[in-house]
C-alpha cells in the first residue's frame, strides 16, 4: 500500500475501502473482509447510517488502531451549526466506538459551512480528528473556505472517474495544499465503463480487470480513492494494483474519455442544492 502526505503532514493510504450504500446489516462483514484483504483506510459517513457496523468490525478485527485510517463525514446541520456540529461529531465518534478519527469531512457544501468549519477546526485542535476536510466542494467554494479560515481543508472528496476526471480541479487543489479524493471511481458502471473498449483494451494488455486499470489510473494521478464492494474476491482484486504501471500512451487514452461533466448530479445546480439542503440525518 502506498500513502500520500496530507497538507498537515498526516499520512493517508492512497487506496481505501468505502461503505457508501452498503446496508448496515452487511457493513460489518464487508469491513471485516476488507481488513482481511489488507485495506487500512475506511470511509463512512453519518449519512450512510452504518458507522456502528464499521466500528464493530474495527474492534473485532484485532488490527491495531494506529494502523487504521478512519474517515467519517458531517451532514448538513441546522442552526446553531457550530454547536450542532460538535454534537454530531460526538454522535459519530460514539457510534464508531473510537476516541478519534483520522479524517472528518463536511459532506455537502450547503448550509452554514463556515460555522461547521469553525467547529471542525476546534475538533482538529483538540486532537479528535487528525485531519479535516470537505466533500463535494467545487473550486469556487473550496477557495472561499480556504481564504476565510485559519486551517485549510486537507482533502476534498469529489466525484472522480474516467468520464469526469477533474484534472483542473486537482491542479487547483494541489496549488492550495488540498488532496483530491475520488468517490465513485467506477462511475457506478455508467457509460458501460466495465466493458468500455478503451478500458477493456488496456486491461487486456496488462492481464488485469477494467476496475484494476481504473484504480491504477487514479493512483498514478496521485488521487486518493475508496472503491467499495461487498464481495471479498472483488475487494482483493481492487487492492491489487501496485505491481503494474500504465504507460504514458495508456494514460493519454484514458484522459481522452473525459466528458467534463458529472455522471450523477451537479452540486452547483439550484435544484440539487434545494433538494439536498433540506435533508437531515437522524442521530
Amino acid at each position: 500500500m502506498r500513502s500520500v502526505t496530507l497538507g498537515n503532514g498526516v499520512e493517508m493510504p492512497i487506496l481505501g475501502f468505502g461503505v457508501y450504500q452498503i446496508p448496515p446489516e452487511r457493513t460489518e462483514q464487508a469491513v471485516t473482509d476488507a481488513l482481511a484483504a489488507g485495506y487500512r483506510s475506511l470511509d463512512t459517513a453519518a449519512a450512510y447510517q452504518n458507522e456502528e457496523a464499521v466500528g464493530r468490525a474495527v474492534r473485532r478485527s484485532g488490527v491495531p488502531r494506529e494502523e487504521l485510517f478512519v474517515t467519517t463525514k458531517l451532514w448538513i446541520q441546522d442552526a446553531p451549526a457550530e454547536e450542532n456540529t460538535r454534537r454530531a461529531f460526538s454522535v459519530s465518534l460514539d457510534k464508531l466506538g473510537l476516541d478519534h478519527v483520522d479524517l472528518y469531512l463536511i459532506h455537502q457544501p450547503y448550509g452554514d459551512v463556515y460555522a461547521e468549519w469553525r467547529a471542525l477546526e476546534e475538533i482538529h485542535r483538540e486532537g479528535l480528528a487528525r485531519a479535516i476536510g470537505v466533500s463535494n466542494f467545487y473550486p469556487d467554494r473550496l477557495v472561499d473556505l480556504i481564504d476565510n479560515n485559519e486551517i485549510p481543508p486537507a482533502v476534498d472528496q469529489v466525484e472522480t472517474h474516467p468520464f469526469f476526471q477533474r484534472t483542473a480541479d486537482q491542479e487547483l487543489m494541489r496549488e492550495r495544499g488540498v488532496r483530491i479524493e475520488s468517490w465513485g471511481p467506477f462511475a457506478e458502471g455508467r457509460n458501460d465503463l466495465f466493458t468500455h473498449p478503451v478500458l477493456s483494451g488496456i486491461a487486456g494488455e496488462h492481464g488485469r480487470s477494467v476496475a484494476q486499470v481504473v484504480l491504477r489510473w487514479l493512483v498514478q494521478r496521485e488521487v486518493v480513492v475508496i472503491p467499495k464492494s461487498v464481495r471479498a474476491e472483488r475487494m482483493r482484486e481492487n487492492i491489487d494494483v501496485f505491481d503494474f504501471e500504465l504507460t504514458d500512451e495508456q494514460m493519454a487514452s484514458i484522459a481522452a474519455l473525459d466528458t467534463g461533466v458529472s455522471q450523477f448530479f451537479d452540486h452547483r445546480d439550484p435544484a440539487v442544492t434545494a433538494r439536498l439542503g433540506k435533508i437531515r440525518i437522524p442521530d
